[in-house]
C-alpha cells in the first residue's frame, strides 16, 4: 500500500510518541508499504527505504512545540491540516494512517474521499487534560469528549497501545477492528562489551558505587522530584550509590540539580541530557536497578518496554500506567511517595536474590509477551481487517 501518514508530532525527536511513530513506519516498511509522513517543521529526518518525510509550514510565531497539549500544536496543526488534506485528495493513497489528534483529520478526510482510516491511538485528549493539568476545565474537556467520540467513529481500524485505550476506545462504542500494539518495537541492540561498560563507568566518574538510572523525559509527570526526596534516605542505608538520570532539556536538569541541593543529595547524583537511542542500551547495562517515578498518567511509557528487556530489577510506581504491564513478580512495585520509593529501592538493592528474581521474571515477560514478531504480527492482522483494496467503502 501507498499510506498517508498524519503525525502531528516533532519528528524525530527521542521522546515517547516520536519514537511510537517511528516504530510504526519502521514495521510498515517491513511488510513492504511504502509510507508519506506528514509531520511537524521540527526535529532529525531518518533515512529509511520507502520513507517520505514531507513538513508542514511553521508558522513565524512558533519556535518550537513543547509535550503535551498547548496553544502552539494548535498553530502547528493548521497548516498540517490543510496539507494533508490536499495530499488525500490527490488519489495517490490507499489508506490514511493517523496519530494522537489528527485523528480527527483523518475521520473527516475518510467520510470526504472514501480512504480507508487508520487511527493511532496514542492517548485519549480529554485525559490527557487531566495528566497535564493544562486546559483542565469542563466545556473544553467536553468539547474534546465528543471529538474523540467523532474520531472513533470515523476510523476503519484503531491501534491502542495500552489496555486503557483499548477500553477507552471500547466505551465511546468503538466496535470496528481493534489491535492493542503496545509500544515493544525497538532499535537493534548494539554489541556491548564490558569494556563499553567501563568507558561509561568512567566517563561519568563512578568508582564501584551501584547505580539506579532513569531514562527518559523529565517532564513533571515524571516524578523524578519524588526520586530526589527518596533519596537521602536511600544513601542513609547504601551509601555506595549513585543516581544517573538520563534525558531532558539543560532547563529541567538545572531544575532538578537544585533540588539535589536542597536535599543534600548533589553528590549522589548524575545527570546526562538525551543521548542518541542506540546509546540507551549501553546505560541499561550500566544500571543495577532501573527506577521508574511516574505520578500520573495511564498510558504506559515505552521505557518499560525497554527497561523489561534490559535483564535489570525494575523499581516503579504503583500507577495505572505502570500496572497494566508490571505486577509484584515483575517489578517492585511502590507507592508514589517519596518514603515508599526509597524503601523499595533499598530492598532491591540490598537483597541480591530478590533482585535477580524481578530481573529473570521482567526478561520473560518481555520475550512472551511483547516481542517483536508478536507486535508485527498483531499489526499485520489488523490491516488485513480493513476495507483496503477493490472493497474500499464508498466515498
Amino acid at each position: 500500500m501507498h499510506i498517508l501518514m498524519v503525525a502531528p508530532q516533532p519528528f524525530f525527536r527521542p521522546r515517547g510518541t516520536p519514537f511510537s511513530v517511528l516504530h510504526r513506519i519502521r514495521a510498515l516498511l517491513r511488510l513492504g508499504h511504502q509510507v508519506d509522513l506528514l509531520t511537524y517543521p521540527f526535529g532529525d529526518s531518518p533515512d529509511l527505504p520507502g520513507l517520505v518525510i514531507q513538513r508542514a509550514a511553521r508558522p513565524p510565531w512558533v519556535r518550537d512545540v513543547a509535550i503535551g497539549p498547548s496553544l502552539s500544536k494548535i498553530f502547528l496543526d493548521i497548516p498540517l491540516f490543510l496539507a494533508a488534506y490536499e495530499r488525500a485528495t490527490t488519489g495517490e493513497y490507499d489508506l490514511v494512517h493517523t496519530h494522537e489528534e489528527a485523528g480527527t483529520l483523518g475521520a473527516w478526510i475518510a467520510r470526504r474521499t472514501g480512504l480507508p482510516h487508520l487511527y493511532d491511538m496514542h492517548s485519549s485528549l480529554p485525559l490527557q487534560f487531566a495528566n497535564f493539568g493544562r486546559f483542565n476545565w469542563r466545556p473544553i474537556v467536553a468539547t474534546f469528549e465528543r471529538i474523540e467520540r467523532f474520531t472513533l467513529a470515523g476510523s476503519d481500524g484503531v491501534i491502542a497501545i495500552c489496555p486503557e485505550l483499548r477500553d477507552r476506545a471500547a466505551a465511546c462504542g468503538y466496535q470496528g477492528p481493534l489491535a492493542m500494539i503496545e509500544n515493544t518495537m525497538d532499535f537493534d541492540v548494539p554489541d556491548i562489551g564490558e569494556a563499553d561498560v567501563r568507558e561509561l563507568r568512567q566517563a561519568l566518574g563512578l568508582d564501584s558505587e551501584a547505580v539506579v538510572l532513569y531514562t527518559g523525559t523529565l517532564e513533571p509527570y515524571q516524578g523524578l522530584d519524588l526520586l530526589v526526596a527518596a533519596a537521602p534516605e536511600v544513601v542513609q542505608a547504601v551509601p555506595a550509590i549513585r543516581f544517573v538520570i538520563v534525558g531532558g532539556s539543560q532547563e529541567q536538569i538545572e531544575a532538578l540539580q537544585r533540588s539535589t541541593k536542597q536535599h543534600e543529595v548533589q553528590s549522589s547524583f548524575t545527570f546526562v541530557p538525551a543521548v542518541p537511542p542506540s546509546e540507551v542500551f549501553l546505560y541499561h547495562r550500566l544500571a543495577d536497578v532501573l527506577v521508574t517515578t511516574r505520578s500520573r498518567g495511564t498510558n504506559t511509557p515505552l521505557k518499560i518496554y525497554q527497561y523489561l528487556r534490559a535483564g535489570r530489577p525494575i523499581v516503579a510506581t504503583d500507577i495505572r500506567s505502570h500496572t497494566q504491564v508490571l505486577s509484584p513478580e515483575t517489578a517492585q512495585l511502590v507507592s508514589p511517595i517519596p518514603a515508599d520509593i526509597a524503601a523499595g529501592l533499598v530492598a532491591v538493592l540490598s537483597d541480591r536474590s530478590r533482585a535477580g528474581r524481578l530481573a529473570r521474571a521482567a526478561a520473560r515477560l518481555a520475550e512472551t509477551e511483547y516481542s517483536q514478531e508478536a507486535y508485527m504480527s498483531r499489526l499485520e492482522e489488523l490491516l488485513d481487517q480493513m476495507p483496503i483494496g477493490p472493497h474500499q467503502r464508498a466515498a
